[in-house]
């Protein structure tokens, strides 16, 4: 009987390369409801990110539950090599989880996130969480970030960015955009360069004291590394491995074109580095920003107006907690679509997340990953 029992509740164990394509059925069946065999390119994304990934570590790997019928849920994880003040921490990020409940156990999912939390890990960590997986998260005891947890949006040009949403569920009215480019460029002029209008962006405005330009990736990753020693708790890793990062964080489709930026001040200093993706006449998505102490403000102001030049409708990014105080002001909009939280017992590490002295989200989350900002046939 026990036997038995033990057969039907399944076991969790480490991801093996032979389950990928067992893990892109599940996913098939979790998020797009149906049995359709998944394409080969989505069973290579999925292989390249959770078994060939750097970010892959065997002491940290992605976990399946097996049942009778074969895999019947998966949770992602990835090896965060992180530093708090003078000391080395391991941290786990955690991403898509998934179960299959048709295999007769409602408890899969929780049974991974637990396993998953009971790892090696100083700390875990998860930006992409939906509701579900925060209210299961917060049982197990895991923290949810509000200051880490919110979309922020600076609209630029009202009409076009209004003309671009509808566009997405009527596509011919995207024939519109550029009369819709064209008003908002009127009313652009109208306003005083800097003066802060909600639902628009004048013309010519600029941040004060610091400009943006265009740099490459591996500009991005050696600013990226240097700027991100201001806080306690950071990412501890090699130059290379941030390039590397940045360029496949660059792989976004639907979301346009990659474009990396420097920010400098009045005297040529760097104070900041984001990487935005934009289609022509879309919103701007901000993947990641880091600003130097005390030039948090100016290099907010630079990416809207970098963005802005490109043609941008709009630009639309995710707080952090040190980046809330210089968004005050600047008539940016907040809204939640997923959670970020966090679990530790690590008191060094939950008091830099109590004061925001942290860098996480962007590079340091899941918003690298090709399973975002990609479609898959």
């Amino acid at each position: 009987m026990r036997r038995g029992r033990g057969n039907f509740m399944g076991q969790i164990r480490a991801l093996a390369a032979a389950d990928i394509p067992a893990v892109a059925r599940l996913f098939q069946k979790a998020f797009r409801r149906t049995d359709a065999a998944p394409s080969a390119a989505f069973v290579d994304c999925l292989r390249n990110i959770y078994i060939d990934h750097p970010l892959v570590h065997e002491n940290l790997p992605s976990l399946v539950h097996e049942s009778r019928s074969g895999i019947s849920g998966f949770i992602g994880r990835h090896h965060l090599a992180m530093g708090i003040g003078h000391r080395q921490v391991s941290g786990a990020l955690f991403g898509t989880i998934m179960a299959d409940n048709r295999a007769g156990h409602s408890l899969i999912g929780p049974k991974l996130l637990k396993a998953a939390l009971a790892g090696p890990q100083d700390f875990s960590f998860a930006d992409t969480t939906s509701d579900i997986s925060r209210t299961l998260g917060q049982r197990l005891g895991c923290t949810p970030l509000p200051t880490h947890s919110l979309n922020w949006l600076r609209i630029i040009r009202p009409t076009q960015w209004l003309m671009d949403q509808v566009a997405q569920r009527f596509r011919p009215l995207g024939l519109l955009a550029p009369v819709a480019g064209a008003a908002d460029d009127m009313l652009r002029k109208r306003i005083r360069p800097n003066r802060q209008r909600w639902f628009v962006h004048g013309a010519g405005s600029t941040a004060k004291g610091a400009t943006a330009e265009h740099i490459d990736a591996d500009r991005f990753a050696a600013l990226f590394t240097e700027l991100s020693g201001r806080f306690a708790l950071r990412p501890r890793w090699h130059l290379q491995d941030v390039a590397a990062l940045s360029r496949q964080a660059i792989e976004k489709q639907q979301f346009g074109s990659p474009f990396f930026g420097a920010v400098t001040d009045h005297h040529g200093k760097p104070v900041g580095c984001f990487l935005y993706h934009l289609k022509k006449r879309s919103t701007a998505r901000v993947l990641q920003v880091v600003a130097a102490a005390g030039a948090e403000g100016a290099v907010i102001d630079a990416l809207i107006a970098h963005a802005a030049d490109n043609g941008a409708s709009a630009v639309i990014g995710r707080t952090e907690a040190y980046l809330m105080e210089a968004m005050l002001g600047r008539r940016i909009g907040f809204t939640n679509t997923a959670s970020s939280m966090i679990h530790s017992r690590d008191p060094e590490i939950l008091g830099a997340i109590t004061r925001g002295d942290v860098l996480l989200n962007g590079l340091v989350g899941e918003q690298w990953s090709p399973m975002i900002g990609n479609r898959f046939a």
